[in-house]
């Protein structure tokens, strides 16, 4: 059964986050150096680009105790207010938060509230804080041997998780945080957290690793998991184009209208646990990604799409991205994300904008849909199938522009566009 979006408590967003968009920053494999200082030197181009929102993966130590590889899980939390002397010091991460607003970024972190690293000072210090087994060994969560289970019936737990975010917005003036596993933790605590940090700073944006509608009380943004596996087992055969389509539907009964939803094709979990986009989604990953950056929600995108990066990225050891200088996908992106930067048909939630779907119900082959606001349109069309043909598009006139290619297109109503197997077109009308 549903939840009525109406009973949810919405979240305010920042006016500046509605045409946004973010990118995960995996600190450790950016560069060969692995630090603040090392990544700040492609800000420039990630700006370029058109990026708005850097989502930095835990800057936190990693606990010693019962690490993973060489380096450890970055989720192995070992002290919740310092940074992780492999990335630098906290005055080398102050100067990179002071470096990403002088170019307009906003920053926030990765904050892991649902357990620390075996190693962390509370299991000596706060043993209550913990969750244990009945054998008296603390609970280490969904088989993650390497950190331990807090305990949220313990409210000094509460206060010390809402403390330590309070310490980074205080004192490095983050623009706030994406929250690991965020379902794991009591809903009531991140609304407590967000109540208290936007106290220090108005405009801050939360996003929530979870798919729970309840949840956007405190997140402007959740996951869309289901989409991406969804779209994984359409490419393979699994299911088709209208089982598909069920699934993206379901986010506008399921969650709140004002809620933001990131869509993506790859983040840290995906690439290197389950593959690269290349990998899971074959000939059709760009075409994902163009709905990505185009439906009613934010893109999300990861270290090295852009080049775009085809090696799946060690999670516990040193694995650097392959930078090689010509970043072939850099203005794929950028020509999407200046799309939705500047076209307010585009912009994510109960923000005015509608979405209608062009395609008709019975379409096996192709998704299309137009995007609006007042005067301001965007029309895609996207060949979800490796055939290739011409599609009449219908309901649609005026002047567009194709804004990958430039040429302009004539729309009267009743016209056919050439469909490259797994092509993507996306058109911006032009208004006098």
């Amino acid at each position: 059964m549903f939840m009525n979006n109406e009973e949810i408590s919405e979240v305010v967003h920042a006016d500046w986050s509605y045409q946004s968009n973010i990118y995960e920053v995996n600190l450790r494999q950016y560069t060969p150096e692995g630090t603040f200082k090392a990544f700040s030197k492609h800000l420039p181009r990630l700006r370029e680009m058109g990026i708005d929102i850097l989502w930095l993966m835990p800057i936190t130590p990693i606990s010693p105790v019962d690490r993973q590889g060489t380096l450890g899980s970055y989720y192995a939390v070992q002290d919740y207010v310092s940074t992780n002397p492999d990335y630098g010091t906290i005055d080398d991460f102050k100067d990179l938060v002071k470096q990403s607003h002088s170019l307009g970024f906003k920053l926030i972190i990765d904050f892991v509230g649902n357990h620390t690293g075996n190693g962390h000072p509370w299991i000596k210090d706060h043993p209550e804080y913990y969750v244990y087994n009945p054998d008296g060994s603390i609970l280490h969560p969904h088989g993650w041997k390497d950190v331990a289970q807090l305990n949220f019936n313990e409210r000094k737990v509460w206060d010390a998780l809402i403390d330590a975010m309070l310490f980074w917005v205080r004192e490095c003036n983050i623009d706030g945080f994406r929250c690991d596993m965020a379902h794991l933790v009591p809903l009531d605590l991140w609304v407590e957290a967000r109540k208290k940090i936007t106290a220090l700073k108005q405009d801050i944006f939360m996003l929530g690793e979870c798919e729970v509608p309840s949840y956007h009380q405190a997140f402007d943004a959740t996951y869309t998991w289901k989409w991406m596996h969804a779209t994984e087992d359409f490419y393979h055969g699994k299911m088709n184009l209208f089982q598909l389509l069920m699934v993206l539907y379901s986010s506008n009964v399921e969650f709140p209208r004002n809620a933001f939803r990131a869509y993506f094709t790859s983040n840290h979990d995906e690439n290197s646990w389950n593959g690269t986009e290349f990998e899971k989604y074959g000939s059709a990953a760009l075409l994902v990604a163009v709905l990505s950056c185009t439906w009613n929600g934010l893109p999300l995108i990861y270290s090295g799409q852009e080049l775009p990066n085809l090696k799946r990225l060690k999670f516990f050891d040193k694995d650097p991205i392959e930078w090689n200088g010509e970043f072939k996908l850099q203005n794929f992106y950028k020509t999407l994300l200046s799309l939705r930067k500047r076209n307010p048909a585009l912009m994510a939630g109960n923000s005015g904008s509608t979405t209608t779907i062009i395609s008709p119900q019975n379409e096996t082959n192709v998704f299309s849909f137009l995007r609006k606001k007042g005067n301001d349109e965007v029309l895609v069309v996207l060949n979800c199938s490796n055939y290739t043909f011409d599609f009449k598009v219908q309901g649609v006139t005026g002047k567009f522009k194709n804004i990958f290619s430039g040429s302009d297109f004539q729309f009267t109503d009743d016209n056919f566009v050439h469909m490259d197997h797994w092509g993507y077109l996306v058109f911006e009308k032009q208004n006098e």
